[in-house]
């Protein structure tokens, strides 16, 4: 009797732990909540990020002729509607879903329309933030990217051209960069190529794809005969701010978490090469040209911020004062000097300013890139390591041949089928009335007290 009693006695400890094992077991595998902080931080910085391509929007606008100011701020406003839908029904999984076939080139379908991207952290992107806020953040990042493109082309693409372009341009670029670069499973990344907040996946991909449409176009009528001088320069200088304003959201957001303290070192960099930026562009423009412009100062700010992004949380505050102040002089010689001895009118300096900065920036972080800022990247040259630099370099030309080759070839198909270009007599016109039917500034007539 008392062996039957102990038998029973074991069984029943038997099943107590088998269930509670089981229910362990079950407790591992629920999904992981998202921390209440860090998708605060995650919806605030999508914000911010956002914001930067009506920012942009202005910038651009200033710059044009008033003849053009609507149809340069409407190549931002259609990106922001064109890229949000794509990226939801494929784009996002393009870019970031699983590595396709051990490929390392594309996602695989699996979030097709945002399929399974919902509430619950992705713990491969981000681990304490919702999978569908980790998406959207990196939307606006695939929003402001052909934005940034339609400055070189400004004053003369077609608008039905452009909006073909940069679908194909987003698909077929962009989102196999973006995987490259920050998909799990990247050729890029799987190298030890860093890229913080994407001077290669936006600046240089950007910046390569605008010279590229902009050497296909052709130069503007009038160009170098005319003055073509920008209409608007408060514009200009609001929408630098706003660029400025959100490029914290850029690049801290880009840390995916508050908690760590990544974002805020994210931050100063950011806001200390900005300034280091507008300041040596002043200096650089005053010895050469003798006066300082408002237009040089705020330029001198983006090159900074573009240059910062690939960097920003790898490297220490002093780091982000030598990257500014060394952009700006190089981002000048290449609009100044570069742009007029070979020719080619690069509209509004995407390529002098985005390309030309994201390189350096991307260098740069070979250069000064460190293990005390983030464990979780590599140690640059001046810390003793060559490594980083070497495939930095191996990103820069990846990127910029990826992007110029196929923006070349999607250009070619495009105009199978539709002009690129407008005529002559629109472009003389300008292209608000031409394509648009509008005027930014319409004639007042007195007679009636009306604006027409």
């Amino acid at each position: 009797m008392k062996l039957k009693t102990k038998n029973l006695l074991l069984i029943l400890l038997t099943t107590l732990l088998l269930v509670l094992g089981f229910q362990l077991f079950a407790f591992g595998d629920a999904p992981v909540k998202a921390d209440t902080g860090d998708t605060v931080f995650s919806i605030f910085s999508i914000a911010l990020v956002f914001l930067m391509t009506p920012g942009l929007a202005l910038f651009y606008g200033g710059m044009v002729r008033k003849k053009n100011v609507l149809n340069t701020m409407m190549n931002s406003f259609i990106a922001i509607a064109i890229i949000s839908i794509q990226w939801v029904l494929f784009g996002y999984t393009i870019a970031f879903g699983p590595d396709f076939n051990g490929w390392h080139l594309f996602g695989e379908l699996k979030w097709l329309g945002f399929n399974g991207v919902g509430g619950a952290p992705n713990p491969d992107y981000a681990a304490t933030i919702p999978h569908a806020a980790f998406a959207m953040f990196q939307l606006m990042f695939a929003i402001i990217t052909p934005a940034i493109i339609s400055g070189s082309f400004a004053e003369r693409m077609r608008f039905p051209a452009f909006i073909w372009f940069i679908v194909a341009w987003s698909t077929l670029v962009y989102d196999p960069l973006a995987h490259w670069v920050w998909g799990d499973g990247g050729w890029l990344h799987a190298i030890g190529a860093i890229d913080f907040a994407g001077g290669t996946v936006v600046h240089i991909s950007s910046g390569v794809a605008g010279l590229v449409i902009a050497l296909v176009l052709g130069k503007r009528k009038g160009y170098k005969a005319q003055p073509m001088i920008p209409h608007n320069i408060p514009l200009v200088l609001l929408g630098a701010g706003l660029l400025w304003f959100g490029w914290f959201g850029f690049n801290a957001g880009s840390a995916l978490t508050a908690s760590d303290g990544l974002a805020i070192t994210a931050l100063v960099t950011t806001n200390t090469a900005a300034a280091a930026g507008l300041l040596s562009w002043v200096i650089v423009e005053w010895i050469h040209r003798k006066k300082p412009t408002a237009l040089g100062a705020v330029t001198g700010g983006v090159v900074g911020l573009v240059a910062i992004t690939p960097a920003a949380g790898f490297v220490t505050p002093l780091s982000a004062i030598i990257i500014g102040l060394s952009v700006s002089p190089i981002c000048y010689y290449a609009i100044s000097v570069m742009k007029s001895k070979l020719g080619y009118d690069d509209s509004l300096d995407a390529f002098g300013c985005h390309g030309i900065g994201g390189m350096w920036g991307a260098i740069c972080t070979g250069l000064f890139a460190t293990t005390s800022v983030n464990p979780g990247g590599a140690n640059g040259l001046f810390y003793g390591e060559i490594h980083l630099l070497l495939v930095q370099l191996v990103a820069i030309v990846a990127t910029a041949v990826f992007s110029g080759g196929l923006s070349y070839l999607i250009l070619k198909v495009i105009s199978c089928f539709t002009k690129l270009r407008v005529d002559d007599e629109e472009e003389e016109e300008g292209l608000d009335v031409a394509l648009h039917g509008e005027d930014a500034y319409p004639d007042f007539a007195p007679e009636h007290g009306v604006v027409l």
